[in-house]
């Protein structure tokens, strides 16, 4: 299983103009719950963190067009190109999320169909990553399994690897790192069956 962890990185790059363009073409059930995360953002503090981003579609877009200033990290330099041709307004950031340090805090911190890809043991480091990114009421949203766990997908042909801890340790690190959850729903059935987790930073009351 670590061995297939550690293929998602080179996966992204050899089949990220593949995977952008099925998303591109594909639903967008998504919607909702950016709408959700919009709403729970402090209204002052307009930036997103887009962690995981890839091509920027459709969530950085979506961000985007409601007003947001979208700084989006991954990877893959290969889907990095086709955020920045896609959304030029936007910064992207080729950098791994687990070890990043912008030095700068977000309104909103977003990993769609990405946090999940990294192993348990880094799963449990990232929520320091994001409180570290995170002003005060900020917005958290993030898809994960809906059970501990690890699972082993395919695209193009090759195995994507997947992991998820148990939802009472989600909540507990969420909460060890100042974290409230605003709305969790497993394997929603509105959302093409993504099991979701928003939360917000506690601080200074939201407006």
């Amino acid at each position: 299983m670590a061995r297939l962890a550690e293929q998602i990185i080179p996966h992204y790059q050899r089949h990220g103009a593949e995977w952008f363009s099925l998303r591109r073409q594909g639903a967008f059930p998504e919607r909702g719950w950016l709408d959700l995360f919009v709403e729970a953002m402090p209204h002052e503090a307009g930036s997103v963190l887009d962690l995981g981003c890839g091509g920027g579609e459709p969530v950085a877009t979506y961000l985007a067009q409601r007003g947001l200033e979208v700084t989006g990290v991954d990877t893959s330099s290969a889907m990095l190109e086709i955020a920045r041709a896609n959304l030029p307004s936007a910064e992207w950031i080729e950098a791994d999320m687990r070890n990043l340090g912008l030095g700068h805090r977000f309104g909103g911190i977003i990993a769609w169909d990405s946090f999940f890809h990294l192993t348990p043991e880094d799963q449990r480091a990232m929520f320091a990553v994001f409180a570290e990114h995170s002003l005060p009421g900020a917005a958290l949203m993030f898809t994960s399994g809906p059970a501990h766990g690890e699972a082993i997908g395919k695209f193009s042909g090759e195995p994507l690897y997947h992991a998820s801890l148990d939802p009472a340790e989600y909540r507990a690190l969420l909460a060890d790192n100042g974290f409230e959850v605003v709305r969790h729903v497993a394997e929603d059935p509105e959302c093409g069956g993504h099991t979701v987790w928003l939360s917000h930073k506690h601080g200074e009351e939201r407006s």
